[in-house]
């Protein structure tokens, strides 16, 4: 077989998966694979999988029969969540030629040079519990925001989740580490980093997650040591912490993000239900006043930061009443919009044994409402900053002769293209 020159990625899911794509293409690149975008034609595709909805898992499939009725040759690399929960499900999908685990997605190179089409699918993958050590990855000149991954794993247990599964104990990378990352970003005229992890605010177990023990203000490392470091690289302008869970974003977070000039006012915060006895059957460890607390204090610190939610919908047990508490919950916080998901049952996970079952129309409803409260927020949200002058920084893609950017704290900002604002904080009036 004429050995593979040409790569083709496509990423399912989370912001983390964007950054180690990025990483996966430039290590694949250094190797002498040249970049195609997934739409072309590719000597070997690559997907990277989610697997946090089944919607998710049907995209793989439906991916690998494109990529079979328009490059039958090409050889077909499926990595990722998915790769690691379900390997032999995957290897049955006629086209797929190799699968990654968890362990193996960093040694992509050497496999596919191995690879030949025509063979039955190889499954390179191990059980979750082996995986140790920490890939640092970054995305660079995917888009002008960069996505700099510092944590992976997770210890926590909710019984919804299968990431624990799919991406083992929570390790992390060393502050030295990342900030030897970020000043690389900077060289490379970066100007806004958003870190990224699957639980981040759990940063400072190590790389094979031997902190675990340890409570996280005793740790030699932490989440606040790291971000006080990152606000003293040269280079970088902005900061965005991606997500973090209730219960790990202490007092002392919020306040240096209040006083601090390169984080920007912006937080995304899962909820996941406005209900405690929903709260308590998903395993989450926090009660809605603790939500309720953090809302209070960003907002007394920072009345013009931004504030994602993270809810679910359709959960197991999830009464009208159980429900109507969510919705009641979000309507009162003084949040800016919420990301919505749709309850949807993983294999080997806890929710399967708990009821009663929410129908499937009644949870795309719940769906819409939220949505809609989404929207109503947003709109509110934004026009609070009407007339304001606020630095956006402008993203580099032209989307039909327009360029996009975001305010400090989150507010989407469209205008006529131009090349000069690239990559450039411009002082703008809402």
């Amino acid at each position: 077989m004429t050995v593979a020159k040409s790569v083709a990625f496509h990423t399912l899911g989370c912001k983390l998966n964007f950054s180690e794509t990025s990483s996966l293409s430039r290590l694949l690149e250094q190797e002498g694979f040249e970049k195609k975008e997934f739409e072309e034609q590719a000597d070997v595709y690559v997907i990277n999988t989610c697997s946090v909805t089944e919607n998710a898992d049907k995209e793989c499939r439906q991916l690998v029969r494109r990529i079979q009725r328009k490059a039958p040759e090409s050889l077909v690399v499926i990595t990722g969540c998915y790769a690691q929960l379900k390997p032999k499900e995957i290897a049955e999908i006629p086209g797929v030629d190799l699968v990654l685990g968890a362990a193996e997605k960093f040694n992509i190179a050497q496999h596919i040079r191995e690879l030949a089409k025509g063979d039955s699918a190889k499954i390179c993958s191990c059980d979750i519990e082996d995986v140790t050590g920490f890939h640092s990855s970054y995305s660079l000149n995917d888009r002008t925001r960069t996505f700099l991954k510092v944590q992976d794993g997770c210890d926590y247990n909710c019984s919804f989740c299968t990431i624990p599964m799919a991406r083992g104990k929570s390790r992390s990378d060393t502050i030295a580490n990342v900030i030897k990352s970020a000043e690389e970003l900077a060289a490379n005229g970066a100007k806004e980093i958003v870190l990224t992890g699957i639980n981040l605010g759990d940063f400072g177990k190590g790389p094979d997650g031997a902190g675990s023990v340890i409570g996280i203000s005793q740790r030699e490392e932490n989440f606040f040591e790291l971000i006080k470091e990152l606000d003293k690289v040269e280079g970088i302008s902005r900061y965005r912490i991606s997500s973090i869970e209730p219960n790990l974003l202490t007092n002392e977070i919020i306040d240096f993000v209040a006083n601090s000039d390169k984080f920007m006012p912006h937080f995304h915060i899962p909820l996941q239900s406005g209900s405690n006895k929903v709260l308590g059957m998903m395993r989450r460890r926090y009660k809605r006043e603790l939500y309720a607390e953090r809302v209070k204090l960003i907002k007394a610190l920072m009345p013009h930061c931004a504030i994602g939610v993270d809810v679910i919908v359709g959960f197991p047990g999830e009464t009208d009443e159980a429900f109507k508490e969510t919705f009641d919950f979000l309507h009162s916080l003084d949040i800016s919009y919420l990301h919505v998901f749709t309850y949807s049952e993983r294999d080997n996970t806890h929710a399967l044994t708990l009821g009663p079952v929410v129908p499937m129309h009644t949870r795309h409803e719940r769906n819409k409402t939220l949505r809609n409260l989404s929207y109503m927020k947003m709109q509110y949200f934004t026009g609070l900053h009407a007339g304001q002058t606020r630095k956006v920084l402008f993203e580099k893609h032209d989307k039909a002769g327009m360029i996009e950017g975001y305010t400090d704290n989150y507010v989407r900002v469209t205008t006529p293209y131009r090349e000069e604002w690239v990559n450039h904080v411009v002082d703008w009036t809402l």
